[in-house]
């Protein structure tokens, strides 16, 4: 009798754990892995970051220069249980990791905004970016511009001439920003 209150007394602990790490993970903050050299030099291959989700959560709008996670599905709708089967903790029972489909990149725009790039330049609304953060220099291809919709923002990564992001995939909807960058 002792040995299976002791047990109940485990289970419900771990249970208990469970559902807290699945909260902390879906609402405040999760773990990423960058993959690849799209955000080079500020982020590396395979480094580990931390992804604060409260804003995400509560649909706020990230700032232009936040590093942000996406889910680079555009082209779907996000719900509330791709946030559930998509945690870590779920993942290691499914055995069904699909970290390729989130992206580490820069927030350049926002719903409204016009972004051009001349030159190898990146203007937003007509004014020339500052970004000392990127890696090199754009290739020069031919010019091109976006205005970027509502409920939608507009994302680069650091290393523009081997970054897979909104110049390709398109605009990110603001449902598929899944957490802003806090800590290294």
């Amino acid at each position: 009798m002792k040995v299976w209150k002791e047990l109940r007394g485990w289970l419900l602990s771990i249970g208990i754990a469970f559902v807290l790490s699945l909260f902390i993970g879906i609402f405040v903050i999760q773990p990423y892995k960058v993959d690849g050299h799209s955000m080079d030099p500020t982020l590396h291959d395979k480094q580990r970051i931390y992804a604060e989700k409260w804003s995400h959560a509560l649909g706020n709008l990230p700032d232009y220069g936040d590093i942000v996670i996406i889910d680079s599905r555009v082209d779907r709708s996000r719900n509330f249980w791709d946030d559930v089967v998509e945690h870590p903790l779920i993942s290691l029972f499914t055995g069904d990791s699909k970290q390729e489909i989130f992206y580490v990149k820069r927030v350049i725009g926002k719903p409204g905004d016009t972004i051009e790039i001349k030159n190898g330049n990146v203007y937003r609304n007509g004014e020339e970016l500052v970004e000392p953060y990127i890696k090199e220099k754009m290739e020069v291809t031919p010019d091109q511009k976006w205005t970027v919709p509502e409920d939608h923002i507009f994302v680069m990564g650091d290393n523009r001439n081997n970054s897979k992001d909104s110049r390709m995939i398109g605009f990110i909807p603001l449902d598929h920003v899944m957490g802003i960058k806090e800590f290294k």
